[in-house]
């Protein structure tokens, strides 16, 4: 499949790209809004400054620490291209971003010391659910990092089953997704269930790590595969630990089962409120 060409129509109705600098510290942002889409510190580029993007990390607990060199990792969203470089310069993982603003690319090429495409390393221009629903990415990915909220930070921009679906068929057996959500945004719940069924198919498992204190929320999805024992998980992170600055042991604290959903309760009978108006009890969200 060949991806469509995007319109000058298209390209012009996407938000810019624009930098701030504060404390050491360069921000990407996207159009007139505060909201921070990725960070570097300046003298320190290789370390992941936000704590989220940190947390994204924590799929490491659920592959093979030995096996990393054979792995594929591909980001949907490319933000200010921490997780690109950290992949690909850090980890040596063959890494490729897909992002649909060019602006965002070039930004990150001139501004987030996101180099240049090599062998292990490409980034592509396109929109990342046309991108991840093509045949050609079924079972062709190892680590799938997903972190696709827009200009306004309100929502993900892709969540529904589908995409879910596209992302769980990309994977390879044993590969595991990382996704960024907003743990408390009322949309939490819904996007964390649709993630849970998409890795339902097949045995697969789902978990979450508690909300940074912005409210971030990463969601793990291991394909086809049982969450690894504590003790396995406890070694790896020890491993992970020795060879890289991650606080993997901390991540594994962190670790929780998705919510239960809770059952509506029922609308208690409503009677006459002192006040003349009908009072009822509402059903949980």
């Amino acid at each position: 499949m060949t991806p469509k060409k995007k319109s000058r129509k298209d390209l012009a109705e996407l938000p810019g790209a624009s930098i701030s600098e504060f404390d050491g510290v360069r921000y990407l942002h996207l159009g007139d809004t505060p909201w921070v889409q990725g960070a570097m510190r300046m003298r320190k580029p290789r370390v992941l400054e936000l704590e989220y993007i940190r947390r994204m990390m924590a799929w490491l607990l659920l592959v093979d620490p030995d096996g990393l060199a054979d792995l594929r990792a591909v980001q949907l969203g490319l933000g200010a291209a921490a997780l690109t470089r950290y992949c690909h310069g850090e980890l040596h993982l063959n890494t490729t971003a897909v992002e649909l603003n060019p602006q965002v690319i070039a930004v990150c090429r001139q501004w987030f010391r996101l180099p240049a495409d090599d062998e292990a390393l490409q980034v592509l221009n396109e929109d990342a659910g046309a991108w991840i629903a093509q045949d050609a990415q079924v079972s062709s990915i190892d680590v799938l990092q997903v972190d696709l909220y827009d200009h306004q930070a309100a929502a993900p921009v892709l969540d529904d089953e589908a995409f879910y679906a596209h992302c769980h068929a990309a994977l390879r057996p044993g590969g595991v997704m990382a996704v960024n959500l907003f743990g408390r945004n009322a949309s939490f719940s819904r996007s964390a269930r649709r993630i849970e069924a998409a890795f339902a198919v097949d045995g697969g498992s789902v978990v979450m790590l508690s909300a940074t204190e912005e409210g971030n929320t990463i969601v793990l999805g291991l394909k086809a595969q049982a969450m690894p024992s504590v003790d396995e998980m406890a070694s790896r992170a020890r491993l992970i630990e020795a060879r890289t600055a991650l606080p993997a042991s901390r991540w594994l604290h962190w670790l929780r089962p998705l919510p239960q959903v809770r059952a509506p309760r029922k609308k208690a009978e409503t009677r006459p409120s002192d006040t003349g108006t009908d009072a009822s009890v509402d059903p949980a969200p």
